[in-house]
Formats: C-alpha cells, sequence, structure tokens
C-alpha cells in the first residue's frame, strides 16, 4: 500500500531524484528495491534555521503497486457557439476563468477587452520602457492576460476560503503550465511563461464557439429599468446580453467614472501605497539562508515582512526574487511602478513593493470625487511622481537609507527599471504622514532583517496599484451588483479579489451564478 510521509531534508536530496530515493528507503527501512516511485506532493524550504532544509510531503509506491503519473486532463467544454450569450468586459485572469466556466456550463462567451492580444501587447511595452509613450489601452496593466501577464504570474494566495485554489491551478496546468505549481509553496509560472497559457485559453474559448474581441473598449452601459441590456463600444458598436460579467481590473479608471456618471452603486475602498525596493539578489539570498554563497540547490529568496507603524500596516507586497521593475503607468502624465520574475527567477536583483495600508479618513481632501475619492488621492501621487522625474517614464529614486535621513542621494546605480531613475527625495512625492511612516517602518525593517537597511537598496516611487480604490458592490448571495440586474461585479477591479488564482475563483463564481439564476 502507498506509504504518505512528511520529512525534512538538505536542498541537495531534495533535488536529486536517485539521493531522495535512497533517504526514504532508509528512513522507513525498506530495501532501496522494494521502492517503485516517489511522488512529491508539497514542497516547501525551512530556512528558519542555520542548515536549510526542505520540507516535503511524498507518497511513496511499493514494487508491485498499480502506480501512473497523473496526468490533468481539461474540463469538457462543449461547442457553445448557438447558445445563449454572456459578456464579459476584461480579458485578465477574472474574465477567462469566468468564459471558461461559462463554457463549461453550456453557456457562450462574448469577452470583450480593451487592450490589444498577448503577443501584440509586447510592442506598446517596449515603447513605454524605451520611448516612455504610455498607450492607454495597451500597457503592463490593459491588454489580453490583464495586469499578471507581463507582471510576474505569482499564484500564492492566502485566500483559501475563496474557492477551489486547486482547481485553478490545475486548469493552469491543463493549459501548459509547469506541473510545479501544483507542489510548490508559493507557486510561480514567470513572465516569460505565461503569454502562451493565456494565449491557449483564449484559443480554446473561441474553439467552443465563444467571442474574444480586442481592442474593444466598453464605453457606456445600456440599462433599462435597472436592468442589464448590453454595452456601448467606442466605435459605436452595440453589443446585447442581460448578463454581463464587469472584470475590468484595479486600473480601469474610466469604468469607475462611467459607473459614478450614470449613479450606478460604487464605493470609495481603502487600499495601500508606498515604494519597491530593489536589492541586490545576492544581499536577499545571505539575509535569508545566512549563507555567504546560496548554492545551486536554493531558488534565490523571497522575503515577507509585516510591520504595525503609529498604528498602521506596512508591508511587503508582490515580492519578486531575481526580478525587475516595470513602468506600469496606464495613461500619459503618470509614473506608476510594478514588479516581475521571469520563471527561473534569475536576475541580479530582488524587488518589492513596500506598502502602507491607508484608510478613508487619508481621501478627505479629495471628498468632492464622492466615491472615487481614492482614485483620485492615488492618481495625485502619481502624478506629482511623473513631475518630479522630469516629465518622463524615468522614476523617483532614493537610496534607502537616505530615504530614512532625508537626504537626497547623491547617485543612483542603474537599477533594474529600464526607463531610468531621477534621484529626488522620496519625501516630495507623498503625503507627510505616509514618509514619516515609510521612514520609521524601513528602521524597524532593518532591525528585523539584518542587512535588509542599507544604501545598496534603491527605492522607486511610487507602488500604488496594490489594489482598487473602489468596490464596486454586490449582493452576497446573487453575486449580482445591488442596483443593477444582470451586473455581476468580479475580480479585483470590483473589490473582491488580490490576485490571480483568487481573481480566477472569483470569475467562476460569476459564471456560476449566472447559471443558477437562468
Amino acid at each position: 500500500m502507498p506509504k504518505e510521509l512528511l520529512i525534512q531534508v538538505a536542498p541537495e536530496v531534495a533535488a536529486n531524484d536517485s539521493l531522495l530515493k535512497d533517504h526514504v528507503a532508509k528512513m522507513i527501512r525498506v530495501s532501496l528495491s522494494e521502492v517503485q516511485h516517489i511522488s512529491i506532493v508539497k514542497r516547501s524550504i525551512d530556512a528558519r534555521q542555520k542548515a536549510i532544509k526542505i520540507n516535503l510531503k511524498l507518497i511513496v509506491f511499493f514494487q508491485g503497486e498499480p502506480f501512473s503519473e497523473q496526468k490533468i486532463e481539461l474540463p469538457h467544454y462543449p461547442n457553445v457557439a448557438n447558445q445563449k450569450e454572456v459578456i464579459i468586459i476584461g480579458a485578465g485572469p477574472a474574465g477567462l476563468f469566468a468564459a471558461l466556466q461559462l463554457i463549461e456550463l453550456g453557456l457562450k462567451p462574448i469577452v470583450i477587452e480593451r487592450g490589444k492580444d498577448v503577443r501584440g501587447r509586447r510592442r506598446d511595452l517596449k515603447a513605454i520602457n524605451v520611448d516612455h509613450i504610455v498607450n492607454e489601452d495597451s500597457n503592463y496593466c490593459f491588454g489580453e492576460g490583464g495586469a499578471g501577464t507581463y507582471s510576474d504570474g505569482k499564484l500564492y494566495t492566502r485566500s483559501k476560503k475563496r474557492g477551489d485554489v486547486d482547481r485553478i491551478l490545475q486548469l493552469l496546468v491543463g493549459f501548459g503550465a509547469s506541473p510545479d505549481i501544483l507542489v510548490e509553496a508559493h507557486p510561480h509560472i514567470g513572465t516569460n511563461k505565461l503569454p502562451q497559457i493565456i494565449q491557449d485559453i483564449r484559443e480554446k474559448i473561441i474553439e467552443c464557439g465563444g467571442q474574444v474581441l480586442f481592442e474593444t473598449r466598453v464605453t457606456d452601459f445600456i440599462v433599462k429599468n435597472n436592468e442589464m441590456q448590453g454595452i456601448l463600444t467606442q466605435n459605436g458598436e452595440t453589443i446585447s446580453a442581460n448578463k454581463v460579467i464587469l472584470a475590468t481590473g484595479h486600473s480601469a479608471r474610466d469604468i469607475f467614472e462611467l459607473l459614478d456618471r450614470k449613479k450606478i452603486l460604487i464605493e470609495a475602498k481603502p487600499f495601500a501605497l508606498g515604494v519597491r525596493a530593489e536589492h541586490p539578489q545576492e544581499l536577499i539570498d545571505s539575509i535569508q539562508y545566512s549563507c555567504d554563497f546560496r548554492g545551486d540547490y536554493l531558488p534565490p529568496a523571497p522575503y515577507s515582512i509585516v510591520k504595525q507603524v503609529n498604528g498602521r500596516g506596512m508591508y511587503s507586497f508582490c515580492m519578486c526574487p531575481g526580478g525587475v521593475i516595470a513602468p506600469c503607468a496606464t495613461s500619459p502624465g503618470e509614473v506608476v511602478t510594478n514588479g516581475w520574475s521571469p520563471s527561473k527567477r534569475d536576475q541580479a536583483t530582488a524587488n518589492s513593493g513596500i506598502v502602507v495600508e491607508l484608510k478613508l479618513e487619508d481621501f478627505k481632501p479629495f471628498a468632492k470625487f464622492g466615491p472615487l475619492a481614492g482614485m483620485e488621492f492615488q492618481k495625485s501621487i502619481e502624478q506629482k511622481a511623473w513631475h518630479l522625474a522630469g516629465q518622463t517614464q524615468k522614476v523617483p529614486a532614493q537610496r534607502m537609507i537616505d530615504f530614512t535621513q532625508n537626504k537626497i542621494s547623491t547617485s543612483i546605480p542603474k537599477t533594474s527599471y529600464v526607463p531610468g531613475t531621477t534621484s529626488v527625495e522620496m519625501g516630495q512625492v507623498f503625503p507627510g504622514f505616509l514618509t514619516q511612516i515609510m521612514r520609521e517602518g524601513f528602521l524597524q525593517f532593518g532591525k528585523s532583517m539584518k542587512g535588509y537597511l542599507t544604501n545598496e537598496a534603491i527605492l522607486h516611487a511610487p507602488e500604488s496599484r496594490t489594489s482598487s480604490p473602489v468596490r464596486i458592490p454586490r449582493d452576497a448571495q446573487t453575486l449580482e451588483h445591488l442596483q443593477i440586474k444582470g451586473l455581476y461585479p468580479c475580480g479585483e477591479g470590483a473589490g473582491f479579489a488580490g490576485g490571480i488564482v483568487s481573481a480566477a475563483i472569483d470569475g467562476e463564481k460569476c459564471a456560476l451564478k449566472i447559471k443558477e439564476s437562468l
């Protein structure tokens, strides 16, 4: 009978099938020849002691027992070309997984995406990096696959109660992701591999009779007697449907403004805002692994840190080991940062958002904007950063210790942020209360992670798109908007998710509720 084990082994043992097999055989006191196969179910790193260990959950199969490698099969997706149509606005993870779920349920999705297909986006990413030109519809946030496609593909979520995380991971494997994402404690696909997976999902949607419309911006909602009737696009085309999933992501400001103009209920929502800090990856490795050299058997080290400063949380966000910082503005006249890593996480630097939780009271200077007050607060900081950096996509930057001491850095080394940096005292970018919290917070970080507080670390500002500044309220049971029947606010942009996996789960939930309502 197969035997399940929880073990700790050295990194070089975990990385070598023969060594692992030998270790397990000795541990359970059987001969090596009796062990047919070992399946790794879960893998994580324990770096709390000087001797780093790998935690493994294993299933050991013995000779003579039936065994076959697990193969992930996609669900049956029928042809839905002639079935009832559901509009999905946005082709990020919420929209794409909603579309797949609708097809599985026998409904036809019409996915409407303002940006370009996943490969067409690349030219626009080059334009923002090299020429400082921002395409408002095609950038790191907008386009097929949403913000996750070209900003890392991290799949870790704490939101286990939201739904079936394993189902989402298995679907991603079915569409081409490495099976390792089913095993790793902090799964990650990588920006270099996600585009093909996203393209394969789109091709499956079309193959099954669904539609995907690119470079199609929604400019109006057609509502009659508080019921959805369809949408209007920028070229004047009307697309009719009485079920609409709104999955536009956290940066679709024009959609928030449209909802507000039409007096469709939305609310200001707290979010977090700060900087993106970049360290040499070797430095983070030495801190996290307590070693001078990481070696071949450990991945580039991540970190996670949280502190309470003056009654507010200050924490690391979207940490990217072996990654780079990217320009993520969605309109001319603003600067926004984010980070991403390739699948191997093999870049020389590590970066992370370091952000402070905001409160609704912080938005009082923008109270005249009503439910858009948080969005306008966010926008004001991004625009200030743009002006301070010379009205280009260069980013305001400062060495970390210099920031804590309120000193302009006399020099900024070349960082992974391709458009370049401008030396700025960060207190000019942020409101005073936020600057003070971050200064104190970095001092506390330095006490917890010896070596973290260093002038080798460069701060880039701002990291401002951590989550949506707006919530689009919905009924907890039906998931329909509280006011408009047939409108399903969904994913990060509506305030109901925080990352690829939780957004995908929310998309599936909305699709299931639509099927129930029919």
